[in-house]
């Protein structure tokens, strides 16, 4: 009877190990927003013991991210919303123009995504236009950043060619040239108080490059995407001031072939449970279940529509 009862457990644990979901979030440079937030998200999912282990990685960043769930590589990702928008309707960008990719899908809106325009002082920098002739990272390949650097300059008449140098890095590599003074200024998007940033300030002496109100109208006529966002003075080391920006919106996006159920649980997993804000401060301060499915450029994904449903969020 023993040796039954014992066989029946290690069968019941087989069982219960064949029935577990494997899902890899991608997110972004270990320096950014996005690898604290999915290793967050990770972390409470498999404390929910909902038959999901799951684990998040970095990346390169938004494209890279819905192009790995593309191919099957990952199942989620964090991504910015406009990057997300050109991918699914295959427009926008080199990177997905003619090629849509039409099996991501949205699971919610987490907070604003800042274009943070990073210089050294000293350098000669006090506007955008002041870029042309400079050596600047402008992001990871295959990241958002890269895509707001080509177009926030765009809205100042330049081109990667006007920059003497146009690298393409990720955060961690941006800040050693920096430091090293073989960069003069680095774009990056993303949460405020991001690590690339912060270490930035307080390591060398940097300003925040202002993108001006008048060039972020201009910017969301034609990517819609972009809204005015002021970085308080204060949240980096040594920039006192108020710098005004443009930001896009992060999103949580899956794979549509992802059970419904899964991402159901997911969400249970995460948006109800109180320690989802406290992952980190852009969620503290920003995410807003009530606008999480408001918005969104793709389709909702089916397990995060039954979810808003439930919570009444959407009808």
């Amino acid at each position: 009877m023993k040796k039954m009862l014992l066989l029946m457990a290690a069968l019941a644990l087989a069982g219960s190990a064949l029935a577990q979901t494997f899902v890899t979030i991608g997110s972004g440079g270990t320096t950014g927003v996005y690898f604290p937030v999915a290793t967050g998200i990770a972390k409470l999912v498999n404390d929910a013991n909902i038959g999901v282990r799951a684990n998040a990685r970095s990346t390169g960043g938004s494209v890279f991210n819905i192009n790995a769930i593309a191919s099957g590589e990952l199942q989620m990702g964090l991504a910015q919303n406009d990057i997300a928008y050109y991918a699914y309707n295959g427009t926008g960008i080199a990177a997905f123009d003619g090629r849509p990719v039409k099996n991501i899908r949205a699971v919610g809106i987490l907070y604003p995504e800042v274009v943070h325009v990073v210089a050294r002082a000293g350098a000669g920098i006090s506007s955008i236009s002041d870029l042309k002739g400079k050596r600047v990272v402008i992001g990871d390949v295959g990241s958002g950043t890269e895509q707001n650097a080509r177009q926030v300059l765009e809205a100042y008449g330049l081109g990667l060619s006007d920059l003497r140098e146009a690298i393409r890095v990720n955060p961690n590599n941006a800040l050693a040239l920096m430091q090293d003074g073989r960069a003069d200024a680095f774009f990056f998007t993303g949460g405020l108080g991001a690590a690339v940033v912060s270490q930035a300030a307080q390591t060398i002496r940097v300003e925040l490059v202002a993108v001006d109100y008048n060039r972020v109208k201009e910017l969301a006529k034609k990517y819609p995407f972009y809204r005015a966002f002021n970085i308080d003075g204060g949240v980096y080391r040594g920039v006192d001031v108020t710098t005004p920006s443009v930001a896009v919106l992060s999103m949580w996006v899956a794979a549509e072939s992802l059970s419904a159920d899964v991402v159901y649980n997911m969400l249970k997993a995460t948006f109800d449970n109180p320690e989802f804000k406290s992952i980190h401060p852009n969620l503290q301060r920003f995410f807003n279940l009530n606008a999480a499915a408001r918005n969104l450029p793709i389709p909702l994904h089916p397990g995060a529509e039954r979810y808003y449903r439930e919570k009444r969020i959407i009808r």
